[in-house]
């Protein structure tokens, strides 16, 4: 049964993410690299997924989402 391509698991997001360090906007086949890097996903889901992500950056740097506090987590430590 193939994964919607609403549904990316944390595993995902992370492949993904990674994948997109690697494969950088300069590399033949991007998209086929970075989907074969994060599995279960194809060509179309990860375009989509990273137009989503950049629609949401976009939307942290003017200002109207507020930049989420990862801090808030940290095995016990503060930021300084």
């Amino acid at each position: 049964m193939a994964m919607s391509s609403g549904s990316w698991t944390a595993k995902q997001n992370k492949d993904f993410e990674k994948a997109l360090a690697v494969y950088d906007k300069d590399t033949p086949d991007r998209w086929y690299n970075v989907a074969k890097a994060v599995g279960g996903k194809t060509v179309e889901e990860v375009k989509k997924h990273y137009e989503l992500l950049l629609e949401d950056v976009k939307r942290i740097e003017s200002g109207r989402v507020p930049f989420p506090n990862y801090w808030n987590h940290s095995a016990g430590k503060t930021p300084h």
